[in-house]
């Protein structure tokens, strides 16, 4: 089978301190300002309009007229991610612990629940996380053994535990949950890049760094025992690792050039072994076999990697590459000479997307594409008639079908059905019976309200460049022009999806439509479309096309033009904060979540392993370590002055991408300059706000800053239990006060 890669991502975090911890206040009380800003008109202060009181007769909301609470919106799902057990025979599934923070639980002998029709009964808690949700886990092929990651606090130095037993029969009165076992420890130690394999079932393979921080080696972990054991050495320019399925060595490298921003994939023919008495811990040379290889090689502006080997001893495999293309295309290669064997597939839109091989023949069944929803090829007749049956289950046609889990014999899956409009439900597929057996919803709560359908918009860039766009309305189309949300993505080298997303649900609740736009610079619309994005950061091209879709929404009858609010996090932070500072005159308020605001200092204070991005990072975005000028250009923080419009802002204290004092410093440049800014800070947060306490907190004080600002309506805010808010202009102050 191929090796499952257990992959966690997301988040990170520092602590903080300080002489003076004002108590929460309500999400106005923070606003700075001076009267020379007052008369400005984005400012004024009035209560909410009553927004669904303007629609006219002949118009309705998409959603339900109540307030959906925010609670149920942004609070834990009931049950998710659920994996079948290798054997078939049990369940895991994340959920709420009664501390109510997600852990890992176990439903054992499901296969007999499911022959019964008695899918789901709530199985035993195996995880005890008190404060942190874990988010990711995966079973190991013993049918027994439970793996997860989790960090601290957002640090993202993720740790690979394990659960032993987990499917031993324990009675819920006695309430004994297994102690988790830490396989990666040490200080400052991340792990990833993990595999596991059917044919092995006592061990994984595993990266981590702690032999030198900048650097992920390969380790080779008898997980039963802990045993932990150097398998492969990063050289220093390796950014990550593939392993051959039959031997479950390490065969391949994914090497950054660190100067050119070129990217090689190294390939041998079998492992070597290691010194580790050396100085150098370098791989010994067993002979020409086991010496690396440059195989495949893409210049910057291109795109692709290695997939996986073939059954053959690893002599041909499967990659993809945009060379002498504009998108990404599956090829079957030779894995000695690098030459092409064959041309699978190409579509001319977007890239190669998912890829199902047959697990030991290494056979291609299915291969997807997304340029706005996910579409499916297939190659394998079976596997689309399994497909076709899944699809005239569904409860419409609308809906989009994933597969979240399949028993080793592939005879019994777990299906995840997901709408835009509404919670993903998971039905459990039997094969042999071609039977569908609903499993759970994952937020039940959400069944009694109505959603909003996510529509596919086209939007035109000022140069012609066609952009895919998500639109979510507060009122039916033919409406009239109500305030619009433009919801930017992070990365920026990522890209939004058709799907439920809960904030263009509550926004649309509350009475804002909700813009998603693919810019220039996102992924999976080939090299082309990729590296337009390139310095076009703040007051290139990026920023335009959120221009120009804000302007299109206002043409089309869509958005209200005076009543524009610019959110996002990570990147979008950092558009939210660029377009407030660049267009200033287009934007009523915004909303930045752990946005960068001086892209110097951003780059100045990435973690150690992402040097070998660095580079690339730099060609991207522009040259900010040697040209000043343009780094004052793009930063949204040499630039506050020409802010007009109220900013909120979200911080986590430990965020190892996006450091604090890039919040710091752009809200207490606003506050001397007397703009109004509002700043919530997360001592235990990171890259992100993953504790729901602190999640709905923080949408509260968004809700009724919108409400303030664009005059939708607002659910009463109440401080929320287990949150950890903290306000740094306003200790300032009180530091300040005190010194007086």
């Amino acid at each position: 089978m191929m090796p499952n890669a257990l992959i966690a991502t997301i988040v990170a975090l520092t602590g903080v301190t300080s002489a003076f911890l004002p108590t929460a206040p309500s999400p106005t009380s923070a606003v700075h300002h001076r009267s020379s800003h007052q008369n400005h008109h984005h400012l004024q202060s009035s209560s909410p309009l009553p927004l669904l009181s303007m629609v006219t007769a002949k118009s309705t909301t998409t959603t339900s007229e109540e307030l959906i609470p925010r609670e149920i919106l942004f609070g834990n799902p009931e049950n998710t991610s659920p994996l079948l057990s290798p054997d078939g025979n049990h369940l895991a599934y994340l959920a709420p612990s009664p501390d109510g923070v997600m852990n890992i639980f176990i439903r054992s002998n499901f296969a007999a629940a499911a022959d019964e029709n008695e899918l789901f009964v709530a199985g035993r808690m195996i995880t005890n996380s008190p404060k942190r949700a874990i988010r990711s886990l995966a079973w190991a092929y013993d049918s027994s053994t439970i793996f997860y990651m989790q960090d601290d606090d957002g640090d993202e130095n993720f740790h690979l535990f394990a659960v032993d037993n987990a499917t031993t029969s324990v009675s819920d009165d006695d309430g004994i949950i297994p102690t988790a076992r830490d396989l990666t420890p040490g200080k400052d130690v991340k792990a990833q890049n993990i595999f596991t394999n059917y044919r092995y079932p006592d061990q994984i393979l595993v990266g981590t760094n702690q032999r030198n921080p900048k650097v992920f080696d390969m380790y080779r972990c008898y997980y039963k025992t802990g045993e932990l054991v150097l398998d492969t050495i990063n050289p220093g320019d390796v950014i990550g690792w593939k392993v051959e399925d039959v031997s479950f060595e390490v065969r391949a490298a994914t090497v950054r050039n660190s100067v050119d921003s070129s990217t090689t994939v190294r390939v041998r023919s079998r492992a070597g072994s290691i010194d580790i008495d050396s100085d150098d811990n370098n791989e010994e040379g067993d002979g020409k076999d086991t010496e690396w290889r440059d195989v495949f090689h893409y210049p910057y502006g291109e795109e692709g990697g290695l997939i996986n080997f073939c059954p053959d001893d690893g002599k041909t495999g499967y990659i993809t590459s945009s060379l002498g293309r504009e998108t990404t295309a599956l090829l079957k290669v030779d894995m000695m000479t690098g030459e092409t064997i064959e041309e699978i597939y190409c579509n001319e839109k977007a890239n190669v997307g998912g890829i199902t091989l047959q697990r030991d023949t290494k056979e291609l069944r299915a291969v997807t594409y997304n340029y706005a929803r996910t579409e499916r090829v297939f190659y394998d007749d079976e596997l689309k008639k399994d497909y076709e049956f899944l699809k005239s289950t569904a409860p419409d046609s609308e809906i989009e079908i994933g597969v979240a889990s399949r028993s080793l014999d592939e005879m019994k899956w777990v299906v995840a059905y997901s709408s835009s409009s509404g919670p993903t439900s998971y039905v459990v597929y039997d094969k042999l019976k071609q039977t569908v057996s609903p499993l759970f919803v994952s937020n039940p709560k959400l069944l009694p309200y109505k959603f909003a359908p996510m529509e596919v918009v086209s939007i035109p860039a000022r140069d012609g460049l066609e952009l895919v766009g998500y639109l979510t309305r507060a009122v039916e189309k033919g409406g009239p022009p109500t305030p619009l949300i433009l919801l930017v993505h992070g990365g920026p080298w990522a890209r939004d999806y058709w799907g439920f997303n809960p904030q263009a649900q509550w926004f649309a609740n509350r009475g804002y439509a909700t813009l998603q736009v693919n810019f220039r610079g996102s992924t999976g619309y080939g090299k082309t479309f990729l590296h337009k994005g390139d310095k076009q950061w703040g007051v290139g091209d990026m920023q335009h096309d959120l221009t120009d879709s804000v302007e299109w929404a206002i043409r089309e009858g869509i958005a209200d033009k005076d009543n524009i609010c610019i959110k996002g996090g990570s990147y979008g932070g950092y558009a939210c904060l660029a377009g407030l500072t660049f267009t200033p005159d287009l934007y009523k308020c915004g909303v930045d979540i752990v946005g960068p605001s001086n892209i110097k200092t951003l780059l100045d204070s990435i973690p150690d392993y992402w040097a070998p991005l660095r580079n690339g990072m730099l060609l991207k975005i522009g040259d900010v370590d040697g040209d000043e000028e343009f780094n004052k250009k793009i930063s949204p923080l040499y630039h506050v002055d020409k802010i007009k419009a109220p900013l909120l802002i979200g911080q986590g204290a430990n965020d190892p991408r996006v450091k604090q004092s890039e919040a710091d410093q752009v809200a207490f440049s606003m506050t001397e300059k007397g703009i109004p800014v509002e700043y919530v800070l997360y001592p235990d947060e990171g890259h992100g706000f993953a504790r729901p306490e602190n999640r709905i907190d923080f949408n509260g004080r968004v809700e009724h800053f919108l409400a303030k600002h664009l005059g939708g309506r607002a659910e009463e805010f109440a401080e929320v239990e287990g949150a950890t808010a903290r306000f740094p202009l306003l200790e300032k102050e009180g530091n300040q006060a005190e010194e007086a």
